[in-house]
This record gives structure tokens, C-alpha cells and sequence, in this order.
């Protein structure tokens, strides 16, 4: 089943009907809303607005892991996640949209990013991040209803909540390669890999970040809401569009992302260690 982490803007999809809506407790703690439960064309997808209900959550103040451990209770086996990002390069745009392939983690340390630790020890591969079947799934999409899309794009995620200086952008864009930058992706892909759960980003670029010269270039609240405000319809689209052409099967490699990767003895994990790694396991 696909989950699509995202904004409440997604909720109002003409065609799709809202079954249930989850309140969900895990054992790493709450998720940042009830997750809604709904079908289209026969296929059923999650919804989670990662930031809360009304945008209350900073980035750093998400419960990741939750959020993850959540939709895969509820039997997500793929996250595409919906963030606006703002454009390192100058082919992209403000108001296109880029699929992302690869993460880099400028984070602070702040965020719980691993289910891992306090006596449970794995190492994942997370080489290639991105999953390539939910990939090519969202690039048919956009071929179909004439969206174009700029592929195989790198992520860089900051901590936030303050935007970026012009220094720092500009190492972004330079030295570490990177294609858009946003606040919320990372821990976020690495814990759906540890989950064994595909994933991607499709970044919508709102923004120049501050890398160029004009200061009137430069990213501020306001242009970045009022640019998503104006390409949601776009994302909207694709949305129906890829539920409608039905979703691929998650690959066997990220679906055993697990096999081999936890070091710790079963017998030395606690009876509830137990049972949250069997969840992730499933």
C-alpha cells in the first residue's frame, strides 16, 4: 500500500474515498496526526501531514519514527513524500518538480534517526535510497498527464527552522553536489529503509534558497507558501494519476532491507524490543 507524507492540501482529491482515519500509539510514541485511510480506482493509500494539523511541528520537533513505525503498522509497504524544497540549480525552477535519488544529511543531531540503539544494533545499506519501483511508477504518471519532471535529483536536508545563509547555500549547491534542499526527508527515508518500506521524494521547488545573487531571490515564508499554494493542483494530479495505474511491487531487496543487517542476539532483546523489530521485519 502506498502513504503519502506530505501537507493537508492532498486531502481534497475529488475521487477519493476517505475510509477511516488511524490513531495510532507506537512504542518510539505518537505520530504527528491521525492518519487518514482512502481509495481511489481500487487502490488503497495513507495519508500523514507530517507537520501536524495545523503546521505545529518544526522539522526537528517531528516524531519520525512514528510516523514511519505508524504507516507500517497500518500496512504501508511504500512512502512517497510530497516537500517543498527550494532549487540549488538553475534548470530547476520555482514551481517544477524534481524526483529525488539520493539524500545528504546536513542535520544538527537533533533527530532521532534510527530505530536502532539502547542494546539493538543493525547497519542498513543506504547506497541507493530511493526506491526505483515506486520511481519509474511516479515518472509514467507524470508522462501521462504531460507533467514534466526533473529526475535523478540529490536532497540536501538542513535542520531548520531558520532558512539558510548565502554560505551555506552555496556549499549545498557546490562542493556537496546537491540538487534542492528542505527541512524534513532525513531521518525520514533512512527510517522507512530500516522499515523495509520503499520510498521517495518529489520535491516541489518553491524557491532559489539564497544562492544567487539578488537579494530579492532569496527564499522567504511567504514565497514558499504562496508558490505550493499555486502547484498543488499539479501534485494532485499525479496523485490520482499513479493510484489510478495501480502501484509496483516494492523491490525484494529493500522488502529484506533487514537480512543480515541486525547484529544483536534475539536473546538479549527485551520482550518489547522483540516485538518492534518483528513490526519492521514484517
Amino acid at each position: 500500500m502506498l502513504a503519502i507524507i506530505g501537507g493537508s492540501g492532498l486531502y481534497a482529491l475529488d475521487e477519493l474515498e476517505v475510509i477511516a482515519s488511524h490513531n495510532v500509539d507506537t512504542p518510539f510514541g505518537k505520530p504527528s496526526a491521525p492518519i487518514l485511510e482512502g481509495k481511489a480506482y481500487g487502490t488503497s493509500v495513507l495519508f500523514l501531514p507530517r507537520h501536524g494539523l495545523k503546521h505545529e511541528l518544526l522539522p526537528s520537533e517531528v516524531n519520525f519514527r512514528a510516523n514511519i513505525y505508524a504507516l507500517k503498522t497500518l500496512g504501508a509497504t511504500t512512502v512517497l513524500s510530497i516537500s517543498a524544497s527550494g532549487s540549488l540549480q538553475e534548470e530547476i525552477k520555482p514551481g517544477d518538480m524534481a524526483l529525488v535519488s539520493q539524500y545528504f544529511d546536513h542535520t544538527r543531531g537533533k533527530r532521532a534517526g534510527s530505530f536502532f540503539g539502547n542494546g539493538v544494533t543493525a547497519h542498513i545499506s543506504t547506497a541507493m535510497p530511493a526506491c526505483p519501483a515506486l520511481s519509474e511508477d511516479i515518472i509514467k504518471a507524470a508522462q501521462d498527464i504531460g507533467l514534466f519532471l526533473h529526475k535523478d535529483k540529490t536532497y540536501a536536508c538542513v535542520e531548520g527552522p531558520r532558512l539558510g545563509t548565502k554560505a551555506e547555500s552555496l556549499f549545498l549547491r557546490g562542493a556537496a553536489g546537491c540538487d534542492v534542499v528542505g527541512m524534513t526527508n532525513v531521518p525520514e527515508a533512512f527510517l522507512a529503509r530500516e522499515a523495509q518500506m520503499g520510498y521517495v521524494t518529489l520535491a516541489i521547488a518553491t524557491d532559489y534558497d539564497c544562492w544567487r545573487d539578488s537579494p530579492d531571490e532569496h527564499v522567504s515564508v511567504e514565497a514558499v507558501f504562496a508558490v505550493y499554494a499555486k502547484n498543488i493542483g499539479k501534485v494532485k494530479q499525479l496523485v490520482l494519476k499513479l493510484l489510478e495505474n495501480g502501484i509496483s511491487e516494492t523491490p525484494a531487496n529493500i522488502r529484506s532491507a533487514l537480512k543480515g543487517a541486525v547484529m544483536s542476539p534475539e536473546e538479549t532483546l527485551s520482550h518489547e524490543q522483540r516485538q518492534w523489530l518483528a513490526v519492521l521485519k514484517a
